[in-house]
């Protein structure tokens, strides 16, 4: 009999600009306060990655910096997915460049587009990959240059995002460590909420978009705020449900930095005190794809092999999901 072959991550590296944006320095761009910003979103500064730089430049130190970590030749990755919204470019795929500049030379890599959720995306694909059998190492990442498509100068969305990335290394293992199960959703009925209007194949670049700010991002903060919490927390329990534990099984979750209230939903709703929730929203904002590998890197040194962790999402368009991962090392 053929053992089961599961995704385990094996290492996590993770990168953040130097500069960084806080609630002070916004309230001298926009009409704002620092009060009003941590009371509703529990964020207190974000990180910027400045000059003529992409998404690529925030995932290749982390992927540089978690091969490191396992002691490992990039030439033995055979893969690269990278959740992003913010490509360095419409193509080549910013996994594409991170390979190079890492020298993933053997690896072929992709970009996945699902916002937020984006590395789960990436993560429930990666996965799969491994337990094909036929790749034995494969590189997840998530990040986005948010300040990138960020218009500041409106002040209902440019508290919210920063810039970030992280990356894990999935390995094949045979003992039951690593991706245990994933409910992915996706709802495109809320692309009027929550998108970017022009730069892609429906409205391309022209004068009229860019004198009408539609390269930001657009959001409706009361009903995606409504989706969001549902959305995470049913998912949520749904898949502790489907695989019998309660919230006294699981020793982190690991949601979206997105909201502090959504975040604190989600806890309540699967019964897990907020101790065991990880949480660095307040130092690096939203940076999409980014925050759950963020969070993973930042917590790395308290998990402990064999943890039960709720990795959960929310993101624009709509898309969601939970996935369920038992730590490897």
């Amino acid at each position: 009999m053929t053992q089961k072959i599961t995704a385990a991550i094996t290492a996590v590296g993770g990168f953040v600009p130097e500069d960084k944006l806080t609630n002070a320095d916004l309230e001298k761009i926009v009409d704002t306060n620092d009060e009003w910003i941590r009371t509703r979103t529990g964020i207190e500064e974000r990180r910027i990655l400045k000059g003529q730089k992409g998404t690529s430049d925030l995932l290749t130190p982390a992927v540089e910096q978690l091969l490191k970590k396992r002691g490992i030749s990039p030439l033995e990755i055979d893969a690269l997915v990278v959740g992003t919204v913010t490509p360095d470019m419409m193509f080549p795929s910013t996994a594409n460049l991170v390979c190079h500049k890492a020298g993933l030379k053997n690896a072929f890599g992709f970009d996945l587009l699902a916002a937020c959720s984006g590395f789960l995306y990436a993560l429930t694909t990666g996965a799969a990959l491994i337990e094909s059998g036929r790749y034995k190492k494969v590189i997840v990442a998530g990040g986005d240059k948010m300040s990138s498509i960020v218009d500041y100068s409106d002040r209902t969305t440019c508290i919210i995002f920063g810039d970030g990335g992280a990356a894990v290394l999935l390995e094949a293992n045979t003992e039951g460590y690593g991706v245990q199960d994933s409910i992915l959703r996706s709802d495109g009925a809320g692309c009027p909420h929550l998108h970017m209007k022009a730069g892609g194949s429906l409205r391309p670049a022209s004068a009229e978009t860019i004198a009408n700010k539609e390269h930001f991002i657009y959001q409706e903060g009361q009903p995606v705020f409504k989706a969001a919490v549902k959305g995470m927390a049913d998912v949520s329990a749904e898949l502790l449900e489907r695989n019998n534990l309660t919230g006294d099984d699981i020793a982190w979750l690991v949601p979206h930095q997105a909201n502090k209230r959504i975040i604190d939903a989600t806890a309540d709703r699967i019964g897990l005190s907020h101790d065991k929730v990880m949480l660095n929203i307040q130092r690096y904002g939203n940076t999409t794809a980014g925050t759950i590998p963020l969070c993973l890197w930042d917590w790395e040194s308290k998990l402990k092999k064999g943890d039960n962790i709720v990795l959960a999402a929310f993101g624009g368009g709509f898309t969601w999901g939970a996935t369920l991962l038992k730590w490897g090392y």
